[in-house]
């Protein structure tokens, strides 16, 4: 399973909110490069970026922060926040990201999505961000009436990569990830889902880890991280490629011998 380092991005610094709150955000770095740099130096192989300011202005605004982290880092990069028309996914993919992350634009634009997806093959995801099961949009301002579920099957049909689900009430609090609904995601749809929103410990991450045969390949970390309450040599070694479970048993060694 793919653990994801976020980086999120307020007004050029790299922040956490609290349950998606901008007036309760607290900067842990005013250069992102360098923090997306020291994820992939502890073995990060995939980045996830938030343009905050981006998804409440509805464009890319942190563009510079982003050529930034796109140039001081090898790994793919998937980034969300503010795409919501053709020239701005088209912006971001020419620094070099991989995966453009929508949302607004699928409660809103569904044609626009499906465009995108035939567009930029296996390089559009879509973002649910659901508070209380019903989509929320607009940086998380607004909620609409649409369930998680229901958008991520008709995002499936246009062609979306793969989900990222997050839970509101529970991004940026550290109490955990909310496994039910990931449990229900997984049953609706057959595409990846990657987790995101509440993972405060290796331990959150190992219950994770009961859903992957689900379709729930990997998980986003925030906060944890920059709290130090994950340590990212560990994750990866407790659920990432080569995890210790993985590992085959010398069957030529006996304590006995």
């Amino acid at each position: 399973m793919d653990v994801i380092p976020a980086i999120d991005l307020l007004e050029g610094h790299c922040v956490r909110l609290y349950q998606g709150d901008y007036d309760r955000s607290q900067v842990f770095s005013e250069n992102p490069a360098d923090v997306a740099k020291q994820w992939v130096d502890e073995g990060a192989t995939r980045l996830h970026i938030v343009d905050l300011d981006g998804a409440k202005a509805g464009k890319v605004v942190n563009l510079r922060a982003i050529e930034a982290i796109a140039h001081a880092v090898s790994v793919p990069i998937e980034i969300g926040g503010g795409l919501r028309d053709r020239t701005s996914v088209q912006q971001v993919f020419n620094l070099g990201i991989q995966w453009a992350i929508l949302g607004t634009i699928a409660v809103e634009q569904p044609q626009l999505v499906q465009e995108l997806c035939q567009e930029f093959p296996e390089q559009i995801i879509i973002g649910i961000d659901a508070r209380n099961g019903l989509v929320a949009t607009r940086g998380w301002l607004e909620t609409s009436e649409v369930l998680a579920t229901q958008l991520a099957v008709q995002m499936q049909e246009l062609g979306a990569a793969a989900i990222i689900y997050t839970d509101i009430h529970r991004d940026g609090t550290l109490t955990g990830p909310n496994l039910e609904a990931l449990r229900e995601l997984a049953a609706a749809i057959s595409i990846p889902i990657i987790a995101s929103g509440g993972v405060s410990s290796v331990t959150d991450l190992l219950s994770l880890l009961a859903l992957e045969p689900q379709g729930v390949t990997g998980v986003i970390v925030g906060r944890a991280l920059y709290t130090g309450d994950i340590l990212l040599k560990e994750a990866l070694r407790a659920i990432g490629p080569g995890r210790i479970q993985d590992i085959p048993p010398n069957l030529d060694f006996s304590t006995f011998a």
